[in-house]
């Protein structure tokens, strides 16, 4: 009797209606940002290696199997992951510290792991998936002390802070401020109280990032050249001031599909962080609110899915996934724009990344595949499952 129950519960799961709207803005997406990549890295690409479709060939086959992974990542029941939300704090400390250890540095920063020449793993990017898992975990168990300041919102940074210092000692700010605004916000969202988070920022975390900045020469430089990109114009500022130019000559309507000037080697590696500056001058404006209104709906979606999750540990996890997109579209488009000092911050589904990293998707053991750092796409369906059977 019980083996008939359990079966029936696996077969629901597994027949889960899937949210339709969420599914078409993510291929949406997806689709436009692979026609954006084959527009914008041509140029390089024929520069480089004499075969335009060199990066947009590798890109269709990492959202190929962004999708595959998606098929099955879909059935896999969320709370699953509830049951090593603890081991995931621990192999975030491994991975980072490894990074310290045997990563190589590159351009002053050290944050890769090279496996072999070719393949390379960023442990940065698993372990913002990590930290949504260990903290949906941990704010599930501490519910009923939530809102007190102590037993709230203290303990649970706590946790935070070797993980963070691990990161800056690589150092990697941007992934930094990203999993510290995910983790924000899914402590918000669970019960602590947004006066605590006001007070402790103004009196502690923001004085310790402008000591961040002005302690280091090139985030310093960084912060100036975005006061006054066109006091370097050929040097710092050449970048986001190209951008600029990119931007304001797509008008309402933009150039036209292919048309972009400034993809011909004015801005450096158009197709990574930059490709957003790129949609403007061939989509213009127009383009540009299409693909916002749909990072929106994207939002949207997962909100409604994080208020319809049948208990807390799932509501957090869909609120952790959203804040992680969310909030690296923003910080995106608001460098592209010169609304915030450069920092190195793909925009979700559109940006090639020039070095790959592994995310090993685990399941009984077994590492199903490797995926570049497109993979930034494969997470996120995980809302297709509505978050398994309700408890």
């Amino acid at each position: 009797m019980a083996k008939k129950k359990k079966e029936k519960s696996f077969s629901s799961f597994l027949n889960n209606p899937v949210d339709f709207t969420l599914v078409i803005t993510i291929l949406l997406l997806l689709s436009i940002g692979l026609i954006m990549v084959l527009s914008a890295s041509s140029p390089s690409a024929l520069s480089e290696s004499g075969n335009s479709y060199s990066y947009f060939s590798k890109q269709l086959v990492f959202a190929i199997l962004g999708i595959i992974a998606m098929l099955f990542i879909s059935k896999i029941d969320y709370r699953f992951y509830q049951k090593f939300y603890k081991q995931a704090w621990w192999v975030s400390l491994i991975l980072l510290a490894l990074v310290l250890i045997a990563g190589r540095t590159i351009n002053g920063a050290k944050r890769w792991i090279y496996v072999t020449e070719t393949l390379s793993f960023q442990p940065s990017e698993a372990v913002k998936f990590l930290m949504i898992i260990f903290y949906a975990g941990i704010l599930v168990k501490n519910r009923d002390n939530l809102d007190k300041y102590g037993k709230g919102l203290v303990k649970h940074m706590l946790f935070l802070a070797p993980i963070i210092l691990l990161l800056l000692l690589e150092p990697h700010l941007s992934a930094s401020l990203v999993i510290i605004g995910i983790c924000c916000i899914m402590m918000i969202m669970a019960g602590c109280k947004f006066m605590h988070f006001a007070a402790t920022a103004g009196t502690v975390g923001i004085p310790a990032l402008i000591a961040l900045i002005v302690l280091e020469p090139y985030r310093l430089q960084r912060v100036t050249t975005f006061l006054d990109p066109w006091k370097d114009a050929t040097g710092d500022g050449w970048q986001v001031i190209q951008s600029l130019y990119a931007i304001g000559s797509g008008g309402l309507f933009g150039a036209g599909l292919g048309e972009s000037k400034q993809k011909f080697l004015y801005i450096p590696e158009p197709h990574n962080d930059f490709i957003f500056s790129i949609l403007g001058e061939e989509l213009g404006f127009i383009g540009c609110a299409v693909v916002l209104i749909l990072f929106a709906i994207f939002i949207w979606r997962g909100v409604l899915i994080a208020m319809r999750a049948p208990d807390m540990y799932g509501s957090l996890i869909a609120i952790g996934i959203t804040a992680l997109v969310g909030i690296q579209v923003i910080i995106n488009v608001a460098v592209v724009t010169s609304s915030m000092p450069a920092t190195g911050m793909p925009l979700p589904f559109f940006s090639y990344r020039r070095n790959s990293f592994i995310h090993i998707i685990m399941r009984d053991g077994s590492a199903l595949k490797h995926i570049k750092s497109k993979c930034k796409t494969i997470i996120p369906f995980q809302f297709l499952s509505r978050f398994g059977v309700g408890s």
